[in-house]
């Protein structure tokens, strides 16, 4: 069975189980290719590209916390041309969907690496990372530009704690549906006493985050919803369907289990994909529950 999370068309977005890694925790394909079948996957998310290259963030980078880990990178990669030349062949071995993660660091620079990545069979979507705390008609402006670009499906994701109404602006926009959320920021000290920023990333994350997209999904009813944050079960992923997201990305967690990203798709794969038509959330939560405590509903 498959998924279509993006807008009905020629070039509509479809996966055959609702998760994949979120941007920035498998490299660009080449990275835990021996460690878990990324057939599992619905999609794969490339790490952010730019239009030129970035270098990586100076200083201390990693800052291990109680219940998680704070990360700083600066998105380093060598420039959207050196990514399709080391990469494209990969990705069109790759059993899944391309999802290529454009940062929209400015209007020039992101135009110029979609018009690139538009070319590129290999590619089959595009994942826009959005400023934090852009506003809405930024939102819809950064999007209209990203789609009026070419065919290619356009997600869209938010910044941590963004409304319902940067949601909106986004799918107005004609994004096919839209990540929620990028890793929220943070600060913390690191070995030598230095406050550092950066994102967070862990267990904590999930109860926040779980709150959000629940309210993008009740107050965006039919808009597809890729949850992301704090994923480290099959049981937090399904709590998310639950809160009506159509797909869930799974960050951190691959780092220290990378087939947990396995464990989930199976569980997942029959089990959102086959939510029957007209079924409201009040049903599905307590098909969800029932399918949990029953052992041979996991069989």
């Amino acid at each position: 069975m498959s998924l279509r999370i993006s807008k009905p068309g020629k070039h509509a977005l479809v996966v055959e189980t609702p998760v994949m890694n979120a941007a920035g925790v498998l490299g660009f394909g080449d990275s835990y290719r021996d460690l878990f079948d990324f057939s599992a996957m619905g999609a794969f998310v490339t790490n952010p590209i730019t239009y030129g290259p970035w270098s990586p963030a100076s200083g201390t980078r990693v800052i291990p916390l109680p219940s998680g880990v704070l990360v700083h990178t600066g998105l380093p990669n060598p420039g959207v041309s050196k990514v399709l030349g080391a990469y494209r062949d990969l990705w069109k071995r790759l059993p899944v969907p391309v999802i290529a993660h454009v940062v929209a660091h400015s209007p020039e620079d992101m135009s110029m690496a979609i018009r690139m990545l538009e070319r590129e069979e290999s590619v089959a979507a595009i994942e826009l990372g959005l400023a934090d705390d852009i506003s809405t008609a930024e939102v819809e402006w950064y999007v209209r530009a990203a789609v009026g670009r070419g065919e290619k499906p356009i997600l869209a994701r938010l910044f941590h704690g963004a409304s319902a109404d940067h949601a909106r602006a986004a799918i107005e926009a004609g994004a096919g549906g839209v990540v929620a959320f990028a890793p929220p920021r943070g600060t913390a000290r690191d070995g030598r006493g230095r406050l550092t920023a950066g994102r967070l990333y862990g267990p904590m994350v999930k109860p926040m985050t779980l709150r959000l997209v629940g309210q993008l999904a009740r107050r965006l009813p039919g808009v597809a919803i890729i949850a992301s944050g704090g994923v480290h079960s099959e049981q937090d992923a399904r709590d998310y369907i639950e809160a009506g997201a159509a797909a869930v990305q799974v960050d951190a967690a691959i780092w220290s289990m990378p087939r947990i990203v396995e464990h989930i798709g199976k569980d997942l794969g029959g089990l959102s994909l086959t939510r029957p038509v007209g079924m409201d959330d009040e049903m599905f939560a307590l098909f969800m529950n029932k399918s949990s405590d029953d052992p041979e509903a996991e069989s």
